[in-house]
């Protein structure tokens, strides 16, 4: 079947004999048609239901005619900044401007403006005032209600509030922008859709949703942080579309409501999202300008499952994506696999195989299945949850399918893999065949941080599970006589963590003989409990006060402390030491984190001087 690209000039209309389109979708990333970009999957699942849909990439926000080439769409503008928040694609941490942008061809930073989602809505909004504006994408998922923003440091409402769109789709869209897009073209007006799941919207009228739980209102929020972490801890809460209830948040003239979220989708209906038609490769119109990395990346990698029941603190899958696995069928994958093969840049490598964590490929447990997961209990912290259910059978049948494929040279698995899961799998098959058949070199996992109550803070398990785990990875590399190294992502200056735990963990890496190459510190991005807790600087699920580290200075001492063997970082090391009393940890002693100060030596010809006096 030939497969060609959705709409993007009119010409392309032209080519189709269409006059006008159903939708246009607005994005701040580059038209890419693969499966990994979310427009991608939107457009083409659009088209699937036999609508017609155009994409509007990159559009330049000061030009109106970037925004009209397409023309009136007859139903509506779908507008995201693409697949990662814009402010996170913009700046580092520090709040300094970032010198290139995977998802722009070339990797030229600036095809995009900052908070994209609300800069294109508001001039949709001007230049097609009648037309319905529905919102998408993880930047508007993440803040649909009232959440704090870093880069301004303070509390902003909610995206809605600020783009006067008509309606917000939150989370994985397919379910909820096919309702959305039928309930439309029935002849319903956007502001009748009140009752969709997935979907956020500002009404006057609280009354035309039945029995919300109404949150702390805007003014009230302003005036109280220990409110905003009683309002996230309810949000966060409801986020299960099986448990979930009505929240609404109240404004000066209205309320923003949400519905409870869009089902997951089924395992038929991840397979179908997966066969849509997609090209497969960046739309011939950046072709001058450079390639996109972030293409690059997943091109030869295959998506098996979404959502994540890990929990941890500082990720906002959950608000977004969801704690239900959603898992695509073997021969789904298989499939795929099978037509990468026949790409002419294909090697014979794939490149992973997984989603957000790649070991999850069931539920948490039975009662998740009929019952949504447990709204005061994490699954995975901070122990695992005795309900929980641990097997690795079906990711090994599927893993060992694809390794007999011919063509296919190795399989690697770069996604997340969660060690306190895989330690907990009596069945040592995944473990084994993860050490011989997966790992490139080395294998990535995220034990964060060592300090007990940094990792209870972090939504993460004690440090004797790694322990355990990488005691045990060692032994399988050791047996199959495989040189792979065990490579530990950590993140500074997270809430909790003081000087102390910046140098408790310091110390643990120094007995480990690891340093890191590269240590996050904590970002405090809009939709996560970690984020909620450095705003507020209180734990709302105990309201007890914490430390958070928020000094640049100190910031900078605790990520030196995690890379200890820099010649350059001693300084700063020395310094913190000090101010923690840890004078202990200087000197040439094998528990020293840094040597003394050179005494600084004489030069020969003073020495000579100075014992001629005497």
């Amino acid at each position: 079947m030939f497969k060609d690209f959705l709409p993007v000039s009119q010409l392309d209309l032209q080519k189709r004999g269409w006059d006008q389109l159903d939708f246009i979708l607005v994005s701040g990333d580059a038209y890419v048609d693969h499966p990994s970009f979310g427009v991608a999957i939107i457009g083409r699942w659009l088209e699937a239901a036999g609508f017609r849909v155009g994409i509007i990439p990159q559009p330049d926000w000061t030009k109106s005619e970037s925004f009209t080439k397409l023309g009136t769409p007859r139903l509506g503008f779908l507008v995201t900044s693409g697949n990662l928040d814009s402010m996170v694609n913009h700046y580092t941490v520090a709040k300094k401007r970032r010198k290139s942008d995977a998802y722009t061809p070339g990797g030229v930073i600036g095809k995009r403006p900052d908070r994209a989602t609300t800069v294109y809505a508001r001039k949709i909004k001007k230049l097609f005032p009648d037309t319905p504006i529905i919102l998408g994408g993880l930047e508007a998922s993440l803040r649909r209600m009232a959440h704090y923003d870093y880069w301004e440091d303070r509390l902003k409402p909610s995206i809605l509030m600020d783009t006067k769109a008509d309606l917000l789709i939150y989370g994985m869209a397919e379910k909820t922008i096919l309702e959305v897009a039928e309930a439309l073209h029935s002849g319903l007006p956007v502001s009748s859709l009140t009752f969709i799941k997935g979907t956020s919207f500002f009404t006057k009228d609280l009354s035309i949703v039945n029995d919300p739980i109404v949150l702390p209102a805007w003014k009230t929020l302003l005036a109280s942080k220990k409110q905003v972490g009683q309002s996230f801890l309810t949000q966060m809460n409801h986020t299960d579309p099986i448990s979930g209830e009505v929240l609404a948040e109240p404004y000066e003239h209205g309320f923003i409501v949400q519905i409870p979220p869009s089902p997951p989708l089924t395992t038929k209906e991840m397979d179908q999202v997966y066969r849509l038609p997609f090209v497969r490769q960046v739309h011939p119109m950046h072709q001058k300008e450079g390639d996109v990395s972030a293409f690059d990346e997943v091109k030869f990698s295959l998506v098996s499952n979404r959502g994540c029941f890990g929990g941890c603190h500082f990720c906002a899958l959950t608000f977004h994506q969801g704690r239900h696995i959603q898992i695509r069928s073997h021969e789904s994958i298989v499939k795929e696999a099978k037509e990468l093969i026949t790409d002419k840049d294909f090697k014979g490598y794939l490149h992973d195989v997984g989603g957000p964590t790649a070991n999850f490929r069931q539920p948490a447990c039975k009662k998740q299945v009929t019952q949504g997961s447990c709204r005061h209990r994490q699954c995975m912290a901070p122990s695992l949850c005795p309900n929980i259910e641990v097997s690795h059978q079906d990711y090994v049948s599927l893993l060992r399918k694809l390794r007999k494929l011919p063509g296919i040279k190795k399989v690697f698995i770069r996604s997340g893999i969660r060690y306190d899961y895989l330690m907990a799998d009596q069945d040592t098959t995944f473990f084994k065949d993860l050490c011989k058949h997966h790992v490139s070199g080395q294998l990535k996992v995220a034990p964060e941080h060592s300090n007990t109550q940094v990792l209870h803070l972090m939504g993460k398990p004690a440090i004797q599970v790694f322990d355990q785990f990488r005691h045990k990875y060692h032994q399988f590399n050791a047996k199959e006589k495989r040189h792979q190294f065990l490579v530990p992502y950590l993140i500074s200056s997270h809430p909790g963590s003081d000087i102390h735990a910046a140098i408790e963990l310091a110390v643990y890496l120094k007995t480990l003989g690891h340093q890191p190459e590269q240590v996050q510190d904590f970002y405090p991005t809009p939709g996560t409990l970690s984020t909620c807790m450095y705003y507020t600087e209180i734990d709302p699920r105990s309201n007890e006060k914490i430390y958070v580290p928020k000094d640049p200075e100190e910031k900078q001492m605790q990520r030196a402390l995690l890379q200890a063997g820099k010649k350059q970082n001693q300084a700063l090391i020395r310094k913190a030491l000090e101010k923690a009393g840890r004078q202990d940890l200087i000197g040439h002693h094998r528990n020293a984190l840094i040597p003394p100060i050179k005494s600084k030596a004489l030069p020969s010809s003073k020495k000579e001087k100075r014992f001629k006096r005497r």
